[in-house]
């Protein structure tokens, strides 16, 4: 059955904005191009949606011909404002951008163990006005959040978990309360996915799991281009995945003796400790991502210091000094190259077990950790896996690491928003 005039007129204007959002300002006729649509129905076109509000003119395309250059139309990106926000344990970020997902403002705010349910919740909210306000946003169109713990599929809701602050529930219920705007939350290690499939290590890939490695552990399935969350919401609890080389096994309410037990923050930072290796954290950093960052220097300034110390050493005469400062270096090399192939031991383990059960193809380090550790430990867990499973499997690091739970927040409040905003009203 074709489509009526209505619809198809509706199906047209979706295009032309999708292309708009995707390669920015085009003039008419390369929206004609790009659609295959006649060029009187991108003339009609253009003008509903001028009409609208969504696109305007901003610019001329600067082509060399004769006559008047062609108008160039981008999407109003002041049309609707945005906010994205990184619950953590011990914090909440938020950035607030326009349509187009240009960031206005950002902000943070600690939140102490001890605060109470109440005025954590009151903080965060405050921090979204204030955030809000700054930016010029009178009115947020939608809010995406992002969060440990697992989201209800029937109601998209965050669960009540055990471990998690009372107050990261509670947040989500107030800001629908406070703030005019539709509010989204999502799985923190599913919009890292997200973000990193969009922008980051999995541009090319429509099939990964994701293993999230900053304070805790997870992982995020995508399959076909698809995120998938489980019958319950609870696909990626790598956490709980019983594994060798614990003393336990995990409970239904306690992840120790999992993967966490091996992969987590204090686990690693226990490693770190057990090999001699210390390190200085950065403003924010997990100190377990500080710790394999300098495991990471060590190993690459050692190995280019032993290079330098030999042809030094052939060419003066305090060969004694030269040798000295060759011997730490090797020392620290030593302690750094085998914390970082006895962590990689570790991840091999999650890692071999979602690709024997998914046969992803590729397996993305992600978050601080993942991201300190960069190609290096991507290549040694790469080697291990290779030798545990006959199914092939890419190990790449991450390249957003805790940044991406914020910035697939804001991919899918923009999503959201524009679904809406681009869906035509009936007259």
């Amino acid at each position: 059955m074709p489509a009526s005039p209505s619809t198809a007129r509706a199906i047209n204007d979706r295009l032309a904005l999708r292309l708009l959002q995707q390669e920015g300002p085009l003039t008419a006729g390369q929206l004609k191009q790009l659609t295959g649509l006649s060029r009187p129905t991108v003339a009609d076109l253009v003008e509903r949606l001028t009409v609208a509000g969504l696109i305007s003119v901003v610019g001329e395309s600067g082509e060399q011909r004769r006559g008047p250059n062609a108008r160039l139309y981008g999407i109003v990106a002041d049309r609707a404002q945005l906010a994205a926000l990184d619950v953590r344990t011990e914090g909440v970020t938020v950035v607030v951008a326009d349509l187009l997902g240009a960031e206005l403002t950002r902000a943070s705010v600690p939140i102490a163990d001890d605060a109470g349910t109440g005025p954590a919740v009151e903080q965060a909210v405050a921090l979204v006005e204030r955030a809000a306000k700054e930016a010029g946003a009178e009115r947020l169109h939608t809010v995406g959040i992002g969060a440990p713990g697992l989201i209800d599929p029937a109601t998209g809701e965050l669960r009540d978990s055990s471990g998690l602050p009372e107050w990261h529930r509670l947040l989500v219920a107030a800001l629908q309360e406070r703030l005019p705007a539709r509010v989204i939350v999502e799985n923190e290690t599913n919009l890292a996915a997200l973000a990193e499939q969009r922008d980051g290590a999995a541009r090319d890939r429509d099939t990964f799991v994701l293993l999230w490695l900053g304070h805790g552990t997870g992982a995020a399935v995508v399959l076909d281009g698809r995120l998938r969350r489980g019958a319950s919401g609870g696909t990626g609890e790598i956490g709980f995945l019983p594994v060798p080389g614990t003393a336990t096994l995990p409970s239904a309410t306690d992840c120790e003796g999992g993967f966490h037990s091996l992969a987590g923050g204090a686990a690693i930072a226990e490693l770190a400790a057990a090999h001699g290796l210390a390190a200085t954290e950065s403003p924010g950093e997990p100190r377990a991502a500080a710790l394999v960052r300098t495991a990471v220097t060590a190993v690459s300034s050692a190995s280019s210091a032993s290079s330098a110390s030999t042809a030094d050493a052939s060419g003066t005469a305090d060969a004694s000094d030269t040798a000295s400062s060759a011997d730490t270096d090797r020392f620290r090399y030593d302690r750094a190259d085998r914390f970082l192939s006895a962590l990689a031991d570790r991840l091999a383990v999650g890692a071999a077990s979602v690709v024997a059960v998914l046969d992803p193809g590729c397996v993305v380090l992600g978050g601080e950790v993942g991201q300190a550790g960069g190609e290096a430990l991507a290549a040694r867990v790469g080697e291990r896996l290779a030798r545990m499973s006959p199914l092939p499997a890419e190990v790449r690091a991450g390249t957003l690491g805790g940044g991406a739970v914020l910035r697939g927040a804001l991919l899918t409040a923009r999503e959201s928003a524009q679904d809406d905003l681009f869906t035509p009203r009936p007259r």
